[in-house]
């Protein structure tokens, strides 16, 4: 099949397609509802399937949605692996199952945003909420730069903005974007408590994955790096796991810690809650962060959709514009950009599972 057939254009259809490829299979999906609706009005949901026996004892998650918007790549790698039938012959033959979280944070997905339903980015939510929030001088500085009182905004606020940022060192670059708890209306705002999804993914981790003795986590983004590029990072922990994974994944797995990761310094990370919530269990997580369009494009895409949820009443052109770019910078709608991504899935896959399987028996 042409790789671009597996992704879709809303949310709606990403979800209908995806529900459709699991019965087709003959595989349990588990619904959790959304409270909000869709951009269209449709339901809400994170929807889960669940390939291979609850019994075995090493499963690898796929999740796509995180980041609502970068959705569109993550659900078509998943739709992709649903109909592989060589690949899933292969993990059924070596005991180990497959989790594919479908639409983390589906409000986001349906509605064009990065961010959920209380503009929470929820890469920066899972964090320990019994401990004060730390701050963020960075941001503090730059924020009324980076969501600016009109859009397009003006001149001196570029020129500002811009100054500003070349000032920053490597540190306070990364710094930067790794998460905010001051500025509900601002960029990387991780929130004042866990998320509708924090707790649905947490509530999936404990269900389907705790009682694993290994469980592989791939978490799907996309907007940082080269065109097309998936960077495998890493975030270390110990170096026993940092161990396994550089076998597993090869040596271009990315510490996030490396000055030339393309992630940022992030708090409150979604795959951290695995290594919470699956304690018996050998965890090994990765985010796959896929390449689409320059730096400054995806700035401002953010920028922009920032600005506009706090402004309701914006012309309706101007919101079709800033939906349009955030869209654009997410989600690279060309049939080369699409092979990219499934090869990269497939091949990170196969990775996953011949690693899993060799360094846990079964």
């Amino acid at each position: 099949m042409n790789p671009a057939a597996h992704f879709s254009q809303t949310y709606r259809e990403a979800r209908n397609r995806f529900l459709e490829a699991a019965t087709r299979r003959g595989v349990a999906v588990e619904t959790h509802i959304h409270p909000y609706r869709g951009a269209e009005g449709e339901e809400l949901a994170s929807d889960v399937a669940l390939i291979g026996d609850p019994g075995w004892s090493r499963a690898i998650i796929a999740s796509s949605g995180t980041h609502g918007v970068e959705g569109f790549c993550g659900s078509g790698c998943q739709l992709a692996l649903l109909q592989d039938d060589v690949l899933l012959g292969q993990l059924e033959r070596r005991k180990v199952a497959v989790i594919l979280i479908h639409a983390v944070n589906p409000f986001g997905f349906s509605h064009l945003h990065r961010t959920n339903e209380d503009n929470v980015d929820l890469n920066r939510n899972f964090r320990d909420f019994s401990q004060p929030a730390p701050v963020n001088a960075v941001y503090e500085r730059l924020h009324p730069l980076l969501v600016p009182a009109a859009w397009p905004p003006d001149p001196k606020n570029e020129a500002a903005l811009a100054a500003a940022q070349a000032a920053l060192d490597a540190n306070e670059r990364r710094s930067l974007t790794g998460g905010q708890s001051a500025h509900p209306d601002g960029l990387f705002y991780a929130g004042q408590e866990p998320a509708w999804s924090n707790k649905t993914v947490r509530q999936v981790l404990r269900r389907h994955a705790a009682g694993r003795r290994a469980v592989a986590w791939i978490d799907l983004h996309t907007g940082l790096g080269p065109y097309g590029h998936g960077e495998k990072i890493f975030a270390a922990l110990d170096p026993q796991i940092t161990a396994r994974a550089k076998r597993w994944w090869g040596e271009d797995l990315i510490l996030s810690s490396d000055p030339d990761s393309v992630s940022p310094r992030t708090l409150g990370y979604i795959t951290r809650s695995a290594y919470e919530e699956c304690p018996d269990a050998a965890v090994t997580t990765m985010t796959l962060e896929y390449g689409t369009v320059p730096q400054t494009q995806v700035h401002d895409a953010l920028r922009a959709d920032a600005w506009l949820r706090s402004h309701p009443s914006a012309p309706p052109s101007l919101r079709a514009d800033i939906k349009r770019a955030i869209r654009d910078a997410f989600y690279c709608d060309t049939d080369a950009w699409k092979g990219m991504i499934l090869g990269q899935f497939r091949a990170t896959m196969i990775q996953t599972m011949n690693g899993i399987a060799g360094d846990f028996g079964s």
